[in-house]
């Protein structure tokens, strides 16, 4: 009763701020098109990184591979195209929060979000937000966040853009993306279909990837609309569903199949004011699976969770320099599978964000959060962030809080295996960044601890099965670095990108490394344009992983470390102000690697993607 009183409050003292404030504003108009405001405005001592669209174009098929070359998140992939886990700071993917357009969508299932089965098609941008956001994101949100952004613009046009690639292991990819808007109307589709053999060699062995096709199609559709001068309406809508069959080992071959189908649908109500704003979000998300063991038969076994989302907004300016932002919301997720029975959850959540700017140099931010969870107990949450602005070139940043992760359906009630004994994860971290600027040179540093109590790691049992487990305490420790340099010459444009990670995670009853966490990872991007022709190169370096608790380097035990190469050029074929055709070549694997990032499922061989785009 307490938690629906704080509800009520909420929910009355922001509409009564709301009665309150001069609804001359038109001029915020601007602020709208960004669903997640929370993600900038109440974050400013942490590091959020941003993937371009221009960059979304250039790496292309896969989330997983953009963000594996650009970032310093690691992936762990069975095989290409196949299940895809982030390690973020050293903590697992379930410890990743995937945000699209402010609604959090990890699986209930799994607690994760396979990367292979987002589609990057109509994202204007993607957005990797160091550290925890629990209690902006909820659950899961313990390493970091990944958010996938829709912006809706307002200005008047109509643009098409046709994308076709032919690429090795007959994979065709086709895309179409068009964009309208007037002064009151905006709306965008994106339409995307892939299919692929995938057929690639195993280097330095006679077997191929026999068991590795796979066929996806996605639709990412958006239209806003401006009722008045206060207020907007605007609609997102994703869909994705494929087909995969699951490669096997280089011992153990595979006939196992996976079908995915994801729905997000979510209606957003913007009403602007002088001094606040308020946005009310209602959102269907449902994700579906069907597995087969022997994909010739048509036994399967399948899983299915609707999702739905309300949450209610405002954004308050209770002085030119603080900032309030009440958060209520309610989730209800209702699940249904061969394995796990038909559990349901509900979840109710109050959170309250400050953001205070004294002056130009310092910004602080503090939030609060208590989510009421059925079946578990779960705990206040805060978190705060300052940042300093040391000089013109130099910033320092500072943020630390406390995060959480409940149990999936699958840890609790998977038969056999689930355990309906788990506690919730707890998570303490504290990050420390700063950020250096010269002209056209940014360096960005960053060191971070997190301790978490109760970590949930499925374990054989004596009986033969899996079965998950608290761990009483792990540690992550380490240091990043993200480097970029510009530099025009006349015609001639010159880009330097790069990150490093050193990552520390340990099992502190141990004090060993978790498993498929390296100690070393960095990439590092070269692009050159001049007038109508662009070049790139990708260096990628993956330090030893260990694949058993013991810590043992070797086969079996460890996977190798190793560097992998890319290229690619893009020449302008026609340019003019309403047509662009453009030819682009992408060489992966450059040097023909033989490389693995998870034990015995080797990735490909050298392979080329050619691809023809245009713009009218």
């Amino acid at each position: 009763m307490r938690h629906l009183n704080s509800f009520f409050l909420l929910l009355l003292f922001s509409s009564t701020v709301q009665a309150q404030i001069s609804s001359d504003s038109i001029q915020k108009l601007d602020e709208v098109v960004l669903s997640d405001v929370k993600l900038k405005r109440y974050a400013k001592g942490y590091k959020i990184t941003v993937l371009s669209d221009s960059l979304l174009k250039k790496n292309g098929i896969s989330l997983t591979d953009i963000l594996r070359f650009n970032s310093n998140i690691y992936f762990k992939e069975n095989g290409y195209g196949m299940v895809s886990s982030p390690s973020f700071r050293g903590t697992n993917a379930s410890q990743t929060a995937v945000i699209w357009n402010g609604i959090n969508i990890n699986s209930q299932l799994t607690g994760q979000t396979d990367f292979n089965t987002v589609s990057t098609t109509n994202f204007n941008s993607i957005d990797i937000r160091s550290g925890g956001g629990s209690v902006q994101y909820g659950s899961g949100a313990i390493g970091g966040s990944i958010h996938l952004n829709n912006l809706l613009n307002f200005s008047k046009h109509f643009d098409h853009t046709v994308k076709l690639s032919y690429g090795s292991y007959d994979t065709k990819d086709v895309s179409y993306l068009s964009s309208f808007s007037n002064e009151k109307l905006s709306m965008n589709i994106g339409l995307k279909y892939i299919d692929s053999k995938n057929d690639y060699k195993y280097l330095n062995t006679d077997q191929r990837n026999k068991n590795g096709a796979f066929n996806n199609g996605s639709i990412n559709a958006n239209l806003g609309y401006i009722l008045s001068d206060k207020d907007v309406l605007k609609l997102y809508h994703q869909s994705f569903v494929g087909e995969r069959e699951f490669s096997g080992t280089l011992s153990s071959p595979s006939l196992a199949k996976y079908e995915d189908k994801n729905f997000r649908t979510m209606l957003e109500w913007s009403h602007i004011g002088n001094y606040a704003s308020s946005k009310l979000k209602v959102a269907h998300l449902q994700e579906h699976f069907k597995y087969f063991g022997n994909k010739t038969t048509n036994n399967f076994t399948f899983g299915k969770v609707n999702t739905y989302v309300i949450n209610y907004t405002t954004d308050i300016d209770v002085l030119d320099n603080l900032k309030l932002k009440p958060i209520v919301a309610y989730n209800y997720f209702e699940g249904s599978g061969s394995s796990f029975g038909k559990p349901n959850r509900n979840e109710f959540s109050s959170t309250v964000l400050l953001q205070y700017q004294p002056n130009k140099a310092w910004q602080y931010g503090f939030n609060l959060r208590q989510d009421v969870t059925s079946g578990f107990s779960s705990p206040l949450l805060f978190s705060f962030d300052v940042a300093y602005e040391v000089s013109e070139n130099y910033k320092l940043k500072l943020n630390g809080s406390k995060n959480y992760r409940v149990p999936t359906f699958n840890d609790l009630y998977w038969q056999p295996g689930g355990n309906l004994n788990l506690d919730p994860e707890t998570s303490y971290q504290i990050d420390l960044g700063q950020e250096i600027k010269y002209k056209s040179a940014n360096l960005i540093l960053n060191a971070f601890y997190i301790k978490t109590t109760d970590l949930i790691q499925w374990t054989p049992t004596s009986s033969g099965f899996w079965s998950p487990q608290n761990i009483a305490e792990t540690q992550n420790y380490g240091a990043e670095a993200t480097m970029e340099f510009c530099y025009k010459l006349k015609a001639h444009d010159f880009l330097i990108q790069g990150n490093y990670a050193y990552t520390v995670s340990e099992n502190l009853e141990t004090n060993n490394q978790l498993i498929y966490v390296p100690y070393h990872k960095a990439n590092i991007n070269l692009a050159y344009a001049h007038k109508r022709l662009s070049l790139f190169f990708q260096h990628l370096f993956t330090g030893e992983v260990y694949t058993t608790t013991e810590n043992i380097s070797g086969p079996f035990y460890s996977v190798d470390p190793y560097q992998v190469n890319n290229f690619g050029a893009s020449y302008k074929v026609l340019k003019t102000n309403t047509q662009q055709i453009d030819l682009s070549l992408k060489v992966n694997n450059l040097f023909n690697t033989a490389y693995e990032n998870v034990a015995f499922r080797p990735m490909p061989d050298r392979n080329f993607n050619f691809q023809i785009q245009y713009k009218f």
